[in-house]
């Protein structure tokens, strides 16, 4: 007893445990260990690639996109583009036109065949059914190519080519139809909607505020709408009075441009302390209490400190890995106000052929029909309709297709999760099924269903890169091409990896944006 005393007290005035075994000493180790242990990996792994590249004579540098491409486009906003990184931007809108044009149509499709499969009609039951549980089970790559085939059977231009000559062309060329375009009057007309959409809002505010006070209905919709195509209306026949505009633009094109590349270093350097200095702000507001600061724990400072090591990385790479970035900045923020000064009309920097500044004072829309010429021994599509060549209507409707079976059991899903009680009582206030599907039933889904939603986006946007089977001339295709002109594939397999990873991440914002929207707010 008298020899165990002591060794008690010992532990007892001691208190604190050797630092060895102190948690907040080990996690701090672990965390730094595991940091320095990915940076390491990183520069292993990269000066090994190097290493080989270099061996084998290749280089990872990004000079190929200031350099001509030696190439053209079958298809694309640009045929003939000047440079490699011109040539990809090319893929990239190609790409860009089919996930958004994609997307909107596999949604309605989708919407329609998940109604379908709840409908209780027998054959569009069925109907809906079939397309569900046979576009889903057979591989994207073989619809498409089985779609590429279709289209490559079909018979070929002639001028009275069909179904409906002049209206609607379906041939082994693909497929042609009606266009609405922007004209020259649209970015005049655009700011007078601008303006409309802020009345409109105000006066929709106004309208909910009435229908509160007083009970009766205010039909706050219909007024917001009466709103903007009445501003609709008006600005079509004077939106000219905004083309003034355009020399303002000019001027802040003209004084970025002679924005010094340091300080736009500078600039960003502040901005980055800055936005980290208001994250950690922001992060401590939310651990107050009010009792005071919460007890912070070891990860919520690893939070706050990381959020300055990011800035300090980001001031590095303004500064030592790429200074070039802020000129490119100042280029295209120049650039930008430039082409929009243009848009606006009565710019001396952008001359018609009869030497005369351009004018904007068409109409914001333009519409033409779809045409076939024929310039020598045989016919082809026109420049007037909006057509889709072979490939791209193959990639197309296999997308929309296959996307849309998915959507389809998704809103099926979502609506079935809905309560059955919201359906007797939206029966009991006389509501038609029509007028119950959409203002109770499918508002209530959609909060269910849009998160699985946002995941079919993201696999339609990466699914089209299977455009390069069929020759489209997207992003992954003419990527190929660049490599087999350049050798630098490591650049533009980083150039791929980005340009999807910045496509979903945009495409995550935008559905958890509406995420949060729909939620339901609990007091």
């Amino acid at each position: 007893m008298t020899m165990t005393e002591p060794s008690a007290s010992r532990l007892e005035v001691s208190g604190k445990p050797p630092f060895y075994r102190d948690v907040t000493v080990v996690k701090w180790l672990v965390q730094l260990a595991t940091l320095f242990t990915l940076i390491f990996i990183t520069w292993f792994l990269a000066r090994e690639a190097g290493d080989n590249l270099r061996a084998k004579g290749l280089t990872s540098g990004f000079e190929f996109l200031g350099q001509p491409a030696g190439f053209n486009v079958s298809e694309g906003i640009d045929t003939e583009p000047a440079t490699g990184g011109r040539a990809l931007w090319v893929g990239m809108v190609t790409t860009f036109r089919l996930a958004i044009s994609g997307i909107l149509a596999a949604t309605i499709l989708g919407i329609l065949v998940g109604l379908a499969r709840l409908s209780n009609n027998w054959i569009v039951n069925r109907v809906g059914s079939v397309f569900v549980e046979t576009i889903r089970n057979i591989p994207l790559i073989v619809q498409i190519v089985l779609l590429f085939a279709v289209f490559g059977s079909l018979s070929r231009v002639e001028l009275d080519s069909g179904p409906i000559n002049g209206w609607l062309h379906v041939t082994n060329k693909g497929v042609s139809m009606p266009r609405v375009f922007i004209a020259d009057g649209f970015y005049q007309w655009l700011v007078f909607m601008l303006i409309g959409l802020v009345v409109a809002r105000f006066v929709r505010k106004n309208r909910i505020a009435a229908q509160e006070a007083t009970g009766e209905p205010s039909y706050s919709g219909l007024a917001t709408l009466g709103v903007l195509l009445l501003f609709a209306i008006v600005g079509w026949f004077i939106h000219p009075v905004f083309g003034f505009i355009g020399g303002p633009l000019q001027a802040i094109s003209d004084g970025i441009a002679n924005i010094p590349q340091v300080a736009v270093q500078v600039a960003l350097t502040a901005l980055a302390f800055f936005a980290a200095a208001l994250w950690v702000k922001r992060f401590r507001d939310s651990r107050r209490t009010p009792a005071g600061m919460a007890a912070l724990t070891d990860d919520d400072w690893f939070r706050q400190i990381f959020a300055f090591v990011g800035a300090a990385a980001a001031a590095a790479f303004l500064w030592l890995v790429w200074p070039g970035f802020s000129d490119w900045i100042v280029n295209s923020s120049s650039d930008l106000f430039r082409v929009l000064a243009d848009k606006f009309g009565d710019n001396p920097e952008f001359l018609d052929a009869d030497g005369v500044a351009r004018d904007r004072d068409g109409a914001p829309f333009g519409w033409a029909r779809p045409d076939i010429v024929q310039p020598g021994n045989f016919a082809n599509y026109g420049d007037q309709g909006l057509t889709m060549s072979q490939g791209f209507a193959a990639v197309f409707f296999g997308i929309v297709f296959y996307t849309a079976a998915f959507i389809a059991e998704i809103v099926r899903g979502g609506i079935l999760a809905v309560a059955k009680g919201q359906s007797e009582a939206a029966a009991a206030l006389g509501l038609s099924r029509a007028q119950a599907l959409r203002k109770v039933i499918l508002p209530q889904a959609f909060r269910v269903a849009l998160p699985p939603l946002g995941n079919q986006y993201l696999n339609l946007t990466k699914n089209t890169s299977l455009a390069v089977a069929v020759g489209l001339s997207e992003v992954v295709q003419i990527g190929q091409t660049v490599i087999s002109q350049s050798g630098k594939s490591l650049s533009v397999f980083v150039i791929w990896m980005s340009f999807y990873l910045c496509c979903s991440l945009t495409i995550s914002v935008i559905v958890n944006f509406f995420n949060v929207r729909m939620k339901i707010v609990e007091r």
